[in-house]
């Protein structure tokens, strides 16, 4: 099944979560050759697509897991998480109605 992963990072993380990039692009590699990630990214702290020295606010992952339990043990394992720079992590199933063919991005 599908699993919304919601990730909101604590105020002042910016520098943890630039140390950690690196380790939690690697996760998402792997889901990627695993075919199981529909998508993730930051969400800007600012209405733009570059939001420079506002930063961001969190994440959103939506990836396929074989139930809820791995998924949070995943979401629990990501270097930002590890590292203390999401605060608050909220893991949902999703059932997933519409998808576009190819990426529109």
């Amino acid at each position: 099944m599908w699993y919304l992963i919601y990730c909101e990072d604590l105020p002042g993380t910016a520098q943890l979560r630039a140390q950690a990039r690196p380790a939690h692009l690697a996760r998402l590699k792997d889901l990627i050759a695993q075919d199981r990630l529909i998508l993730a990214g930051p969400h800007p702290a600012v209405d733009s697509e570059d939001p420079g020295d506002k930063g961001v606010t969190g994440s959103t992952v939506i990836a396929k897991f074989n139930d809820i339990t791995e998924a949070q043990n995943w979401a629990d394992q990501d270097p930002y998480k590890l590292t203390g720079v999401y605060g608050k992590v909220t893991v949902k199933p999703l059932k997933i109605t519409a998808k576009p063919e190819k990426a529109f991005f």
